[in-house]
């Protein structure tokens, strides 16, 4: 930790005062009196080695106070850091009363005590940027690197305000964040200025989820499993939401980072285990034509150059009574769970977003349903977001075919049980997945292909 000086203190009270002719001394000359207030002398400022090499290479030339007080962008700023808390953020820790006194002692004009608030501000305002772009606990899985928030250090924020083509717009863009989080941030205000009072721990918890999805991901799909919705953001336009369906209870989809690189058309349907142990019992009392009705095909494995075998071929009673594992996929078309279109992203929990039949079930409240995988209301909607207008359509009737999108598509999916909206600013949402309570809920386990 690097500390300004009362040396340095006095420079960037001379850089303010330029219009007095005035200029710090030469480094070889005696060190000038410390800047006073009716207090005494001021405290001298630990910064970071970065805050302190920013003015350095400014020439301890001031960012936030002017030649007879603070410049609009001060007062920005300290309206920023006084309203953390609805960031779900603690304003003392960016120093704040301290700023709040510095700051009434800089508006009566004296230049020592602009020169220790420039310090202050510098230091509180990079920290709370950097604190509003990091999650406490990032309750995602991260599929592959650069899908996290990564917050700025104290010198990007500050040389990007020194940069900004107006202070307002530096200001805007330091604390922009994803369209989700804005709303929620807003919707806290407003309820909490309509009285709103119990559930701040919960309202904080939840900003700290939103705030795992970066503040400027370009293009991208959030997936909340708590209201069962999605929506397709580009820049600051949202898309949506639209109805889905998620994990049920003991197969909750989890939160989740990756990236969309393809879609799949006329897909199979691998039946999971347990479904085909059902399968089996039922060839068992209604005869092997089963099979063929539902347009099954039985492999011989699970290798990727399985071959399909006859319904003479199996062991009925072993797989019914759990005994033996059997291969049975749906072939494309018709009933088959995965519908027209499957959405691939990498992850070891085989999560993906798909088509789905039976779109009655859209209409529930209760869309718990899956075996961890997000069935899609409206997947041709999604497609023609994803291919920018473009929607593939199948080459025929082959199965699985492949078409990459024109660029990878990050998906975030959280868990929000608190939203922006209704009178009073937010809605509360059932904790289904218990991840509310203490330690989060159950650690996520793998899909099945639902």
């Amino acid at each position: 930790m690097a500390i300004v000086t009362r040396r340095q203190l006095a420079l960037v009270a001379f850089a303010a005062l330029a219009a007095c002719g005035r200029a710090p001394e030469p480094a070889g000359n005696p060190q000038p009196k410390p800047a006073t207030a009716g207090t005494g002398s001021y405290a001298r400022v630990p910064v970071g080695r970065d805050i302190a090499a920013f003015y350095a290479r400014r020439g301890n030339r001031p960012l936030w106070v002017g030649r007879s007080g603070l410049r609009p962008e001060a007062e920005q700023a300290l309206k920023l850091i006084a309203g953390a808390r609805f960031d779900g953020l603690d304003p003392a820790n960016y120093g704040w009363p301290e700023l709040a006194r510095a700051a009434d002692l800089a508006r009566t004009g004296d230049a020592g005590a602009r020169a220790h608030l420039e310090l202050l501000l510098s230091r509180g305002f990079a920290g709370y940027v950097r604190d509003l772009r990091s999650p406490r606990r990032n309750p995602m899985v991260l599929a592959e690197p650069g899908l996290a928030p990564e917050p700025p250090s104290p010198t990007e924020v500050l040389q990007a305000l020194a940069e900004a083509p107006s202070p307002h717009e530096g200001l805007s863009k330091a604390v922009a964040m994803n369209p989700l989080y804005a709303g929620l941030r807003r919707g806290y205000a407003r309820w909490a200025a309509a009285g709103g009072r119990g559930d701040e721990r919960l309202v904080r918890a939840n900003l700290d989820r939103a705030r795992a999805i970066p503040a400027s991901a370009g293009r991208y799909i959030v997936v909340d499993t708590a209201s069962a919705r999605l929506w397709m953001i580009d820049g600051g336009r949202v898309d949506g939401p639209m109805r889905v369906i998620v994990g049920k209870p003991g197969m909750e989809t989890p939160m989740l980072a990756s990236r969309i690189t393809h879609a799949v058309l006329n897909p199979y349907w691998n039946m999971p285990p347990d479904l085909a142990r059902g399968r089996a019992k039922r060839v068992l009392r209604e005869g092997p034509e089963l099979i063929g009705r539902e347009r099954l095909q039985i492999l011989s494995d699970w290798s990727d150059t399985a071959r399909p075998i006859p319904a003479s071929a199996v062991n009925w009673k072993a797989v019914a009574a759990g005994g033996e594992s059997l291969r049975l996929r749906q072939l494309p078309g018709g009933a088959n769970v995965m519908g027209a279109m499957k959405f691939m992203m990498a992850n070891r929990l085989g999560i993906y977003l798909h088509d789905f039949p039976d779109k009655a079930l859209f209409a529930r409240s209760d869309r718990r349903l899956s075996s961890g995988c997000v069935r899609l209301s409206d997947y041709r909607r999604l497609a023609a977001w994803l291919f920018r207008g473009r929607p593939p359509a199948p080459r025929g009737g082959a199965p699985e075919q492949r078409v990459d999108l024109p660029e990878p598509v990050p998906v975030y999916i959280t868990y929000l049980t608190v939203l922006p909206g209704g009178p009073e600013g937010l809605t509360f949402q059932p904790d289904s997945y218990r991840r509310d309570a203490p330690g989060g809920g159950p650690a996520p386990v793998r899909a099945k292909e639902d």
